[in-house]
């Protein structure tokens, strides 16, 4: 058995599978952010804790979070959860659990799991997408991550795709993340003259009816064409899978192959887009699947 956990920038999921993949315990908590990183890994140890009741065994733990680990520091870095950054988090997990943890960008989990036995089964090259309070990407060739170099591979969210456009946490202007994520519709929604303190799930409700949400959304798809092109044009996947809490938006991924048709260098692009198979378990399956069935 092996224990799965997804941190999220609002929540903390984990789970608890089997040698063959089947879940047998879930248990979800809001991320501690207001306490900072003391109250994050504790809350991390209590998850592992809880679900080993469960197990009735000491399981393997794989991590998936915001962000990459540096390989100069150890530390993580780019995380839009910014209290995570600089912090060696896989290392004081190991000590509060005691035991070895794999560690993975969420993003990076979201395509092993959707590469494994979700959306992308079959394929060769995956490409997973989170879309969601933040914006992050993961490759996964014949089954396995790609994760670079520089543990980076993938981090598409930090591309410039407006070099006019928002501030970004990074130090840039007009990320991607800034654009397409949860916050950044909100705030084109904000921006063409809608109501103020709506979320990016409360937009897409009123976009039949409202002209700055309808705006706005047309505005998000346009951009998501624009910003996968540049990951068409360099990796070229077999398929492209959207997770995150945007990728339930009906319409999407018919809007988005249509825009990314218009972006791509290529006379005809037939990169299939779908939505998680896995859906919000994705990240969790996949950082699941960091260990093995077998130790």
């Amino acid at each position: 058995m092996r224990i799965g956990i997804d941190l999220g920038g609002t929540k903390i999921e984990g789970i608890l599978i089997d040698p063959a993949g089947q879940e047998l315990a879930r248990r979800r908590v809001p991320t501690p952010v207001a306490g900072g990183y003391p109250a994050i890994l504790g809350a991390l140890a209590e998850m592992v804790a809880a679900l080993e009741t469960h197990a009735g065994e000491r399981c393997p733990v794989g991590l998936g979070c915001p962000g990459a680990i540096s390989h100069k520091t150890l530390a993580l870095k780019n995380a839009n959860t910014q209290c995570l950054n600089g912090q060696t988090l896989a290392p004081d997990l190991e000590r509060a659990i005691d035991r070895p943890v794999r560690l993975e960008n969420d993003a990076n989990c979201l395509a092993l799991s959707e590469a494994r036995d979700g959306a992308g089964a079959g394929h060769r090259c995956v490409f997973g997408v989170i879309l969601g309070t933040g914006v992050g990407g993961g490759i996964v060739i014949d089954g396995t991550l790609w994760a670079g170099h520089q543990h980076i591979a993938g981090e598409w969210g930090h591309n410039v795709l407006e070099a006019d456009g928002p501030a970004c946490y990074c130090g840039r202007r007009g990320c991607v993340e800034t654009l397409l994520s949860g916050p950044g519709l909100a705030a084109s929604y904000r921006t063409l003259g809608g109501t103020p303190g709506l979320a990016a799930h409360e937009i897409v409700a009123r976009a039949p009816h409202d002209a700055p949400a309808r705006t706005a959304l047309d505005l998000y798809y346009e951009r998501l064409g624009r910003a996968l092109a540049t990951v068409v044009n360099i990796l070229d996947p077999d398929i492209i899978v959207l997770g995150g809490g945007l990728s339930a938006i009906p319409s999407l991924c018919a809007a988005a192959r249509t825009a990314l048709a218009q972006a791509a260098f290529t006379d005809e692009c037939t990169t299939p887009i779908v939505p998680a198979r896995h859906g919000a378990s994705s990240g969790v399956r996949g950082a699941a699947h960091l260990w093995p069935a077998s130790r």
